[in-house]
């Protein structure tokens, strides 16, 4: 649709399409840097055509005609239709990030670390990420010697040792029975605790008990 046939809104609803279609399909989109910035603009120019229709009646202290009325509720309509469209697609793409923060188990640096997620997300989406990874492990601290709050919680393990074998290298890791260098194709018999996080990274994979 071209510019000239665009309605107020159009654009705005591009970005909920946009959120529903990422939520359909499990997936995180590239953040829509363009549309957003566009459907900013259409915010600032209904602002200044607001303010624009209103500034005599405003000055004069007396109440508009019927017809300034009713643009000005339009405009002030569609700046808010704007606004909640934009803070909905903000609002889907952070509970998503969040999702995936905690699918791979807290882990910040292997989250950034995956060159097709970071390539999707903005910059303000990455010091999001950045924020919020202080404030769970800050949280994590009290209680590291009782728990382990970004372990997996909905399929807690039945057995203190499992037998993992090495799907990526992973270098060496400190573990209960001291440093073990995982190197791919090798199986170990290890305490689950130590190798939580590796397992939800996929770096390792469980093949016994």
């Amino acid at each position: 649709m071209d510019s000239e046939n665009r309605l107020f809104g159009d654009q705005a609803m591009a970005l909920v399409n946009e959120a529903r279609r990422s939520n359909a399909s499990g997936t995180l989109s590239k953040y829509n840097d363009p549309l957003v910035r566009s459907v900013c603009r259409e915010m600032r120019t209904l602002d200044i055509d607001l303010s624009r229709i209103t500034a005599d009646y405003e000055a004069e202290g007396s109440k508009p005609p019927e017809e300034v009325l009713a643009a000005a509720s339009f405009y002030h309509v569609a700046l808010r239709r704007n606004k909640r469209c934009v803070l909905a697609y903000q609002n889907h793409r952070l509970e998503k990030l969040k999702e995936l923060y905690w699918g791979a188990a807290g882990s910040l640096a292997h989250l950034l670390g995956d060159q097709d997620i970071r390539s999707r997300l903005s910059p303000h989406e990455i010091d999001f990420l950045r924020s919020y990874n202080e404030i769970v492990q800050d949280f994590r601290a009290d209680f590291e010697d009782v728990l382990d709050v970004v372990g997996d919680v909905t399929n807690p393990p039945k057995e203190l040792n499992v037998i993992v074998r090495v799907v990526k290298d992973c270098g060496t890791i400190q573990t209960e029975l001291g440093p073990i260098d995982f190197q791919r194709g090798q199986r170990f018999m290890v305490r689950r605790s130590d190798i939580e996080q590796l397992i939800t990274q996929g770096f390792l994979e469980i093949v016994g008990k």
